[in-house]
This record gives C-alpha cells, sequence and structure tokens, in this order.
C-alpha cells in the first residue's frame, strides 16, 4: 500500500471510529447490557455483525489498512452507524478517496477574490457580506459585514479565521448566541468542507492550533461531527448594536477552489432589521483594519480586498 492510499484509509478509519463511539446498543437493539462498558457505543465486533461483515476485515478497514470497500458494504456500514444526509455522504467520499476511485482536491492556496465579486459585496448594502475561503478564513468584507464581527479585523490577515474566531476571541465567544450550538456547527462545518482534503496544510495548521488551545474544539473536532451549512439563522449579542437575529445565504463561488459568499438579512420593519442597518450607518465607524492595511472610514469592498 502506498503512503498516500495508507493515509486515505486512515482517515476513513478515524471517521468510522468517531461514529461508532457515537452509537448506543440500544439504538440499534442491541441490550446495553450490565456492568460498565469499556467501548463507548458499539464494540468493533457488534458493528461488524450488524452489517454482515467479519470482525477481521472491520478491524481492517477502522486501522486503515484495507481501504477498497464495496458500495454494498458502505451502505451496510452507513446505515448501521445511523448516519444521514452530510454525515453519510462524508463516508461516502472518505470510501472513494481510500479506494483512488477518485483524485483529492487540491489544498485551496488561492485567496484572491476576483473584481466582480468585490462589487456584488458593495452592491449587497445595507447588508452585510463576507467572503472565505474553503476553511473559513474571511477574505473580504463590506462594511457592514466588517462590524458584525467585533475584534476580527485586529487580528493580521492570514488569521482572520471565523472558525479560531468564535473559539479564542474573546468577543467572539461571547458574540453568538448560544454560543455551544454555534461552535458545534462550525466544527462540523469545517469537517464537511475539509473532506476532499483532509490533509490541506491550511487546514491542518488551523486543527492544531485549536487543538492545543481550546479543549471545546478538541472534544467537537474528535466527534467527527459532519455538516455542511448552505445558510440559517443567528443569534448575536452584538457590543455595538445590540442583540439580534439575522438569517444568512452562503453561496458558492465558481472556479475559485472553495470561496464562499455569506449574506445576512433580517425581516423588513423588525427590530432585528433595525440593529442590523445600524451596522452600516454613517456614525457606526468600521472596524480597523490591521497595522499596514488602513483603510478609510467607509473604504468599499473592491479597496478593503485589493491586499488580498
Amino acid at each position: 500500500m502506498t503512503a498516500a492510499a495508507d493515509a486515505r484509509g486512515t482517515e476513513l478509519g478515524r471517521y468510522l471510529k468517531a461514529r461508532r463511539a457515537q452509537v448506543r446498543p440500544e439504538d440499534v437493539g442491541l441490550p446495553a447490557g450490565a456492568g460498565l462498558r469499556r467501548t463507548p457505543g458499539l464494540r468493533r465486533e457488534e458493528l461488524a455483525a450488524l452489517a454482515g461483515v467479519s470482525v477481521d476485515y472491520y478491524i481492517r478497514l477502522e486501522r486503515g489498512r484495507e481501504t477498497n470497500p464495496s458500495p454494498a458494504v458502505v451502505e451496510a456500514l452507513g446505515r448501521t452507524l445511523r448516519l444521514r444526509g452530510d454525515g453519510f455522504g462524508r463516508l461516502h467520499e472518505l470510501a472513494e478517496l481510500a479506494s483512488g476511485r477518485v483524485s483529492e482536491l487540491p489544498a485551496c492556496s488561492d485567496h484572491d477574490v476576483r473584481d466582480s465579486v468585490l462589487r456584488m459585496l458593495e452592491s449587497v448594502r445595507p447588508l452585510p457580506a463576507y467572503v472565505v475561503s474553503r476553511y473559513n478564513r474571511v477574505l473580504a468584507a463590506n462594511p457592514p459585514g466588517r462590524r458584525l464581527m467585533p475584534g476580527l479585523w485586529d487580528w493580521p490577515e492570514e488569521q482572520r479565521n471565523l472558525t479560531r474566531y468564535v473559539f479564542l476571541h474573546p468577543v467572539g465567544r461571547t458574540l453568538y448566541e448560544p454560543w455551544e450550538e454555534t461552535v458545534a456547527l462550525s466544527v462540523a462545518h469545517l469537517r464537511a468542507v475539509g473532506g476532499a482534503d483532509p490533509d490541506s496544510p491550511e487546514l491542518t495548521a488551523l486543527v492544531g492550533e485549536l487543538m492545543l488551545k481550546s479543549p471545546q474544539f478538541a472534544r467537537l473536532w474528535e466527534r467527527y461531527d459532519v455538516c455542511e451549512r448552505g445558510g440559517g439563522q443567528k443569534v448575536f449579542r452584538h457590543p455595538k448594536v445590540g442583540p439580534m437575529t439575522l438569517t444568512y445565504e452562503v453561496m458558492r463561488l465558481a472556479r475559485t477552489g472553495g470561496q464562499r459568499m455569506v449574506v445576512y438579512q433580517a425581516a423588513p420593519g423588525t427590530p432585528d432589521e433595525a440593529a442590523m442597518l445600524r451596522l452600516d450607518s454613517p456614525d457606526s465607524r468600521p472596524e480597523p483594519a490591521a497595522p499596514g492595511h488602513a483603510q478609510p472610514a467607509d473604504a468599499p469592498a473592491t479597496a478593503e480586498a485589493s491586499a488580498h
């Protein structure tokens, strides 16, 4: 087995082990048994029996030594692990990668934002909007989008990552409500978007930093929950404009290596909209850029992102 195949098989094995730990025996009709179980969730032999594969074969899958599971085996494992939606899709994706039937995507190293996208950011004002890379680095934002996340712009460009912000920035840890639900979804989304290239240097550096600095991140990352968000609702307790509940949409940008535009809005005529609009009011100053990247008070997105 090549080193690349071994790495892909190991990632599949990690996923199987993490998801197995979250399925209780009673969830799949097995007796819990007396006494304390040493293994969280299902034992390997229990999962193998329920999925209709040999214990030896399943152990080799989980240890990364078997890298070519058939579609039928993947389906059986997914059903036994009670996977749905993105979680089931992730299992199929890892199985395809482990087998070598599809090529891994290159790491997303292109952080340039097209001029046409920068103009779109400006055109949606007063709605807050920003562009992120595949791994949630903020690449550009319009003025209300900058003000939506206080303190993020104090960091150097390469550190302005939303996942880092919610775990490590003091404002990021208080901006969203409930914080625990927000960060769980953020980690599950990072797992999803990083699926095709789990060894990306950008991703591994971010995960390594957060594993060391945030026990909450480490716990959530080991769960291996997968959920790619395409929109939803967030509750903010914003230090400048007050509480507000905003809906958001996520739009993939073609030919960018995974860039996404995120746009927030609120129902017209509501207190939430009034709070959101204050983010774009003339008397609300934008977050200052990092040293060396100073911008005018209401610099358009095209100027703001010219250094990216």
